[in-house]
């Protein structure tokens, strides 16, 4: 079956204008892409100069203080009331220990069982719970938080930056999309066999 004239004329207008259509669609995503990239990059500035800081600012005003004082009531209670006693548990027993080498020793030599001198373990026992006072005192202290990472102001900026992120996908696809109609198909519409 072949087509009048006037029906391939107006076939060959009809494409022209898809064509036509077809390159302003593309020029309009082209322009769509540009500007949902340069949000992108206004949405990472606007984290960077307005939430950061006020998430920062934020905890230092209102979770900080606590925090700190958190850590100097450990840090306290650990070197005055946990250290003191650990060293003073850890002096008795070497205390008991020495005085049982020192029973075992006579013995040894055979000169039997004799009252042991107070004075002389009371001495002893004080000196390793000093010493080992000491030693745990050292050793803790010098244990000091380290910094974890990101902190709950990253994690809320960065939620926060996601979904400004996604709103503006939804708003440019919301605009760009179109009723099935109005789009052509990528397949060009063929000349009229002639």
């Amino acid at each position: 079956m072949s087509l009048s004239r006037k029906r391939k004329k107006e076939l060959r207008k009809l494409q022209k204008q898809a064509n036509s259509l077809w390159e302003s669609q593309q020029v309009l995503v082209n322009e769509a892409a540009g500007i949902a990239r340069e949000a992108g990059h206004q949405l990472g500035n606007f984290r960077r100069e307005q939430i950061t800081p006020q998430v920062k600012q934020g905890y230092e005003k209102y979770a900080a203080p606590y925090v700190d004082k958190s850590v100097t009531a450990s840090r306290r209670v650990l070197n005055d009331a946990v250290v003191p006693a650990a060293g003073a548990v850890v002096g008795s027993a070497l205390s008991v220990w020495d005085a049982a080498n020192d029973t075992r020793a006579r013995f040894a030599a055979g000169k039997g069982l004799s009252l042991p001198d107070a004075k002389k373990y009371a001495k002893k026992a004080d000196k390793y719970a000093a010493k080992a006072t000491k030693k745990i005192s050292s050793q803790l202290s010098g244990l000091q938080p380290k910094k974890q990472g990101m902190g709950a102001g990253g994690v809320i900026a960065i939620i926060l930056g996601a979904a400004a992120a996604l709103g503006v996908i939804y708003a440019a696809w919301q605009t760009l999309r179109a009723d099935d109609e109005l789009w052509v198909a990528d397949d060009p519409l063929r000349a009229p066999d002639e």
